[in-house]
């Protein structure tokens, strides 16, 4: 049986840029894009980075019992929702998966698949540094959401605690200074079996 390999951090932690180098680096790993309700970005591409969907559709999915896994986010600008949907992206019997998540997202999809089956990635970055490049993301936006910015980054702190993360057995940490050295890393141990 294969793995799914799940990316995980912080807010601008550079999990959307690793997660396409290691693709670039291991093009045999398929990727697992999530759905989410909340407005796209400038710059992103619906089916690309998300499903972008509509709360009637969430629900949807619901009703039928597809949903892996579902969080909800209560921003200043309402309620944006994420999941995982059973839409057939995923198929253990044919290849490995590298999806980025939350530590929920990951508790929820071991208890779905197996805790063998799905390992973990967390990537961090020096808090300083993660305000920064949100910061410089957030205003190259046409509608710059700088109070989602600090409330995303408050909430983080808490979420991505060291309890949480102890209490889900994650003891390695993927330090993102050198996005080169945290890339070989990640490949490394991802062609080495060693997760």
């Amino acid at each position: 049986m294969s793995k799914i390999y799940c990316m995980m951090g912080k807010s601008s932690s550079g999990k959307d840029t690793l997660l396409k180098a290691v693709r670039k680096e291991l093009p045999c790993l398929r990727t697992v894009t999530p759905y989410t309700t909340r407005p796209i970005r400038d710059g992103e591409r619906d089916g690309e980075e998300y499903f972008f969907v509509s709360e009637e559709i969430l629900s949807t999915y619901e009703r039928q019992g597809r949903v892996i896994e579902q969080r909800a986010y209560d921003t200043v600008h309402g309620i944006w929702r994420y999941a995982t949907i059973d839409d057939g992206q995923i198929d253990l019997a044919c290849a490995d998966y590298l999806m980025i998540g939350t530590l929920e997202s990951y508790r929820k999809m071991r208890a779905y698949y197996g805790r063998e089956y799905v390992a973990p990635l967390y990537i961090e970055v020096e808090d300083g540094e993660r305000l920064k490049r949100a910061l410089e993301r957030e205003m190259r936006q046409e509608i710059p959401r700088y109070a989602e910015l600090c409330r995303r980054f408050l909430a983080d702190t808490a979420d991505y605690s060291e309890e949480n993360l102890a209490e889900l057995g994650i003891t390695r940490k993927y330090l993102n200074h050198n996005g080169i050295q945290c890339l070989e890393e990640i490949i490394g141990e991802i062609q080495h079996g060693k997760l």
